[in-house]
């Protein structure tokens, strides 16, 4: 079977196509249209912007992926598909930028060789959501092929799976299982039982650590995204504390499996205020507070998560999210693991698929249908959609 997945939750339009026969996965097309440099000048995701940037890019990335897996076919017909776009009323009134171009698209191109679509449902900015589900919809309706909503947060679990791809079975001996997922909008610790059954161990207070992270960098005055900008400049740090930076770890002690990063990023705050101008403004500074700041958020996700690993008695470790593309975290995980817990198997996402993608959606779409497992009734947006 092929799987044709849509991502649009944030500021990235992704697309992908997977084809699939029992255990055996290929993923034929991964397109990422990246928003990045339209964000920066905010120094965050502009939900307003991100949307209308989802607007213009759906088509084309679609058209690269389809392209990619050799499945984009000039149609025969003048008329094409189009007649049966009506049946897609939440496009027509929603979003008539979006309509104009996928018209345009489906006079021109032969259904392709598609057996499901997957869009993410949530959690994620709702106005972004919206634009992939209908998107997802209204192929669906043209094209007569089932559409499948899917959690954001699963799927970042299951972009572990990517790595396992073509083993037999695809998920053997891996749990129960503990995921860490860390991100700008997430950071929680999950309990998986088994594919599909899922316990929130613990999560972040108030600030995820990737947002933590984009909050600091912007206190230095490195830009967005924050937590690329300071892996770089703590990779400069020589280990000369110049500075004598000193920063808590919030919430490390404590019993529960939960995070706080708030207190954290008052600490840099404070810290940056309190020092001479030219003195915050050198780059040995930046490097230090740099350094010093991704060893806390390191520190404390680890101490947590080795934590439940040990009181749980899990057989896998999975961490996933944007943040967990940062080397020093993967590398420091890694040797924790071998020396507290070196039973435990450890999976991380390339780092390419940590970010948000869409061949995360669509392994979780093909996990759920080789389970009998496929909702696709009432599709709707939900920005706080739970595991």
């Amino acid at each position: 079977m092929r799987i044709l997945a849509i991502e649009t939750s944030c500021d990235d339009t992704c697309i992908s196509i997977l084809k699939a026969k029992g255990s055996k996965v290929e993923i034929e097309s991964n397109i990422v249209s990246s928003q990045v440099k339209a964000h920066q000048k905010w120094g965050g995701v502009y939900p307003s912007l991100a949307k209308r940037e989802h607007q213009k890019n759906l088509v084309p990335v679609l058209s690269r992926a389809l392209r990619e897996a050799g499945l984009l076919k000039i149609q025969n017909s003048k008329k094409g598909s189009l007649l049966n776009l009506k049946t897609s009323k939440d496009l027509e009134e929603r979003e008539p930028l979006l309509l104009k171009k996928l018209s345009s698209f489906l006079k021109k191109y032969k259904k392709p060789k598609i057996d499901l679509i997957a869009v993410t449902a949530g959690p994620g900015l709702e106005p972004c959501l919206w634009i992939g589900i209908n998107f997802a919809k209204a192929l669906g309706d043209v094209w007569q092929i089932q559409v499948a909503p899917i959690n954001h947060i699963e799927a970042h679990i299951f972009a572990n799976l990517l790595s396992q791809i073509n083993s037999k079975p695809l998920c053997q001996n891996l749990f129960p299982a503990l995921s860490l997922i860390v991100s700008g909008g997430h950071t929680q610790l999950i309990l998986i039982k088994e594919l599909g059954k899922y316990g929130i161990l613990g999560e972040t207070r108030d600030d995820a650590a990737g947002e933590c992270l984009d909050k600091i960098a912007r206190v230095m005055g490195l830009g967005y995204p924050g937590g690329p900008k300071i892996a770089k400049e703590s990779g400069k740090y020589k280990g000369e504390s110049k500075y004598k930076i000193e920063l808590p770890r919030p919430m490390i002690h404590q019993k529960n499996y939960d995070f706080s990063f708030s207190g954290l990023k008052t600490a840099v705050l404070y810290d940056f205020k309190k020092r001479p101008l030219k003195e915050r403004a050198s780059k040995e500074y930046i490097q230090e507070m740099s350094y010093n700041t991704q060893q806390a958020i390191i520190d404390v996700l680890i101490l947590k998560t080795l934590k439940a690993a040990k009181d749980f008695k899990v057989k896998t470790i999975m961490i996933g999210g944007g943040v967990a593309a940062n080397k020093e975290l993967r590398k420091r995980f890694k040797q924790k693991i071998k020396e507290e817990v070196p039973k435990v198997k450890y999976l991380v996402p390339e780092i390419k698929r940590c970010t948000d993608n869409a061949a995360m959606v669509a392994i979780t779409a093909y996990s759920h249908w080789l389970e009998g497992d496929i909702k696709s009734k009432n599709i709707k947006a939900n920005s706080n959609y739970k595991l």
